[in-house]
């Protein structure tokens, strides 16, 4: 059903049940408005981080120590933390409370294949696209599993985060080192996937982690694959390519807007450092066209991501490769953003028309279940 309380936008005064009493201002001035709505949007993502102990935003001392691991390039205060929350300056330098070779704050768990990835229809594991090269089977790989790893911390700070439990108190097991998570790889393990939060914060675990695992199974298929945001330095972003693009895996960007403004509205970050990469990446993906090594998705959220956000967004990306799988995902109403009706069928319909009308020619809608028959 759809939420019935209306919400009033701070920004022209109108009241629909479309916005969010987390982020009180409406889509068109959110486009429009941002210099007077601006205070609005801050103290949504105050607001929000508060509850974890988490810094309100990147911090910009420029007396601090800088990190470069992502777009936020954080300059953090003797004896604060950075916007992820895993590094710390201590003494004059960074202190990585977690992330490294020796320590990740990470769980994982064994996921039968075919699964219910962004990339399934698409990939190895679920049609066994480039086979015998990268896929066990003809078809789906059944008898196969995915080792599904989840990195607890993020550089975004999405008011609408479908997997927000990460930011409660440890609770997905501790500090793991990346051996140990190699060793979780078994016989059976056809593909190792990466998502969270959001493996950026985290990628020299990552890496390492894959390098070890990729080195224990040099005579067979293990496809390295990720899910992120893509606001990672590009350094970084390129040895993710590599193990991806030699394994047969795949590298999923959450594209969650075109429009910075509504990007730094929703996520409380920037995008452009994710839209260069992605661009980036379109390239490379031409040298392996099968099975796709990039795919991008975006997530439907009524009253924020409309057609015309996703007409850009596929127009971006047909821009640059027509063929780049593209999935739409439904929107389920948590976190800051529980107060939100389910994607309804006619929303994600208006999104798949858009898309196709943008020029690209492979589009999904995924999440089927989750959509609400509400016009």
């Amino acid at each position: 059903m759809l939420n019935e309380s209306l919400t009033k936008c701070l920004g022209c005064g109108e009241s629909s049940p479309l916005i969010s009493t987390s982020l009180p201002v409406c889509l068109n001035c959110i486009r429009t408005k941002l210099g007077e709505i601006e205070i609005h949007l801050r103290g949504s993502h105050r607001k929000s981080r508060r509850r974890f102990d988490l810094p309100p935003e990147p911090p910009t001392d420029e007396a601090g120590v800088k990190c470069n691991v992502c777009v936020n390039r954080c300059r953090i205060s003797e004896g604060e933390r950075g916007f992820c929350g895993l590094r710390q300056n201590r003494d004059g330098a960074i202190d990585h409370l977690a992330g490294t070779k020796s320590k990740g704050m990470v769980s994982w768990y064994y996921d039968p294949l075919p699964t219910n990835c962004v990339a399934d229809w698409v990939c190895p594991g679920g049609g066994g696209v480039g086979y015998p090269d990268y896929s066990y089977a003809r078809g789906a790989e059944y008898g196969f599993e995915n080792l599904a790893v989840f990195y607890e911390a993020c550089t975004f700070d999405c008011l609408f985060c479908q997997n927000w439990h990460f930011r409660e108190s440890s609770p997905y097991g501790g500090l793991r080192s990346a051996k140990d998570l190699a060793k979780a790889v078994r016989d059976t393990t056809a593909c190792i996937c990466y998502f969270g939060g959001d493996p950026t914060p985290q990628l020299d675990h990552a890496i390492e982690a894959s390098r070890l695992a990729l080195e224990a199974a040099k005579d067979r298929i293990l496809r390295i694959c990720w899910e992120t945001n893509g606001g990672m330095h590009r350094s970084l972003l390129k040895q993710m390519a590599e193990l991806s693009m030699t394994s047969g895996g795949c590298i999923k960007f959450d594209l969650k807007t075109f429009d910075e403004k509504l990007n730094l509205a929703l996520c409380g970050v920037t995008n452009k450092r994710t839209l260069d990469n992605f661009r980036y990446l379109v390239e490379l993906s031409k040298t392996r066209p099968v099975p796709p090594f990039l795919t991008a998705s975006t997530l439907m959220i009524p009253g924020y991501i409309d057609g015309d956000e996703v007409f850009k967004i596929a127009e971006f990306i047909a821009s640059l490769d027509r063929s780049i799988p593209y999935s739409l995902l439904a929107f389920h109403p948590t976190f800051e953003m529980h107060d939100l009706p389910r994607t309804s069928r006619a929303h994600a319909e208006q999104c798949l028309r858009a898309a196709k009308q943008a020029g690209l020619l492979r589009v999904k809608i995924g999440n089927l279940h989750l959509l609400s028959e509400d016009y």
